[in-house]
């Protein structure tokens, strides 16, 4: 599901089509370009800043989540 707070809109899921994909990373900046999702659609790309635990990409829905422990990249 889209963030609606990023983009204002938040679509219906749809089983099967819509990502449910949650991805651990190690960085709090971190790069999509959707082609991990499902089906490998793909968008362009976009830098992501994780400022809590977690962020969603506007396009394709793929939830990055901070490591435990990680996230420590000297740029707050």
């Amino acid at each position: 599901m889209r963030d609606p707070r990023q983009t204002g809109y938040a679509p219906h899921r749809v089983e099967g089509i819509t990502p449910v994909q949650r991805i651990e990373v190690a960085a709090r900046a971190v790069p999509c370009d959707g082609e991990t999702g499902v089906g490998g659609l793909g968008h362009p790309r976009v830098w992501l800043r994780i400022t809590g635990r977690e962020v969603t990409c506007p396009y394709c829905s793929i939830t990055y989540v901070l490591q435990d422990g990680a996230g420590d990249d000297g740029h707050h």
